[in-house]
């Protein structure tokens, strides 16, 4: 994927954010099948997205110089997405040990859990767009579950079952700003070619467009 897909046209700003040396746009120096750009604009604001596979990232805020650094503010604040328990229902038929959805209820597959017994070794796997279903041969009654959405790194604290559940669960995600970064003190410095962003999920390495 090309960077020029995240290209995004500088526009007016102050006098007094133009003399900054990282005001530019950006690509991502990874690849293939990576893309991604950066936009450091002259007015004090930034603007960033990522595709990788599954993931989809962006974000924009404000910047501001620290020493021969500049850090990144996502401005406004992204609401974290977030997991809740839902009233179970029916798959073709069938109320499924664990199900997720969106609050529409639209399913969602690729959700990793542990789920919990009484006794034995815990189960883990990964729904499908039905759910997921306790074997025929099992006859153990789910005490917990803990739910894990590995793209967005989405959690919540273990599910714990009562008897009213009868060992069921849905989970209920609701995305509010997801694929949103928080960019809270995430600070870039420059290098022969670009930047490099240090973000607290890892390093990210950026060129200038025209650069590359």
């Amino acid at each position: 994927m090309r960077n020029s897909l995240f290209a995004l046209a500088l526009i007016g700003a102050p006098v007094a954010a133009q003399d900054s040396p990282f005001i530019g746009e950006y690509g991502l120096a990874e690849g293939p099948d990576v893309g991604g750009g950066l936009l450091i604009r002259n007015d004090g604001r930034f603007q960033y997205g990522l595709a990788a596979g599954a993931l989809d990232e962006r974000a924009e805020g404000r910047w501001e110089a620290r020493g021969a650094m500049i850090c990144l503010t996502t401005d406004p604040k992204p609401v974290p997405p977030t997991m809740s328990k839902g009233t179970t229902g029916e798959i073709d038929g069938a109320v499924p040990t664990i199900l997720v959805t969106w609050p529409n209820g639209r399913t969602i597959a690729g959700v990793d859990f542990t789920i919990g017994f009484d006794s034995g070794a815990p189960i883990d796997g990964y729904t499908q767009y039905d759910g997921w279903t306790m074997p025929d041969d099992d006859p153990r009654i789910p005490r917990w579950i803990e739910v894990r959405e590995p793209i967005y790194g989405i959690t919540a604290p273990r599910f714990d079952l009562t008897g009213a559940d009868g060992g069921k669960l849905r989970v209920i995600i609701e995305p509010n700003d997801i694929g949103v970064v928080d960019f809270e003190g995430a600070c870039a410095e420059r290098t022969e070619r670009g930047l490099t962003l240090h973000r607290a999920e890892g390093t990210m390495r950026f060129v200038r467009v025209g650069d590359e």
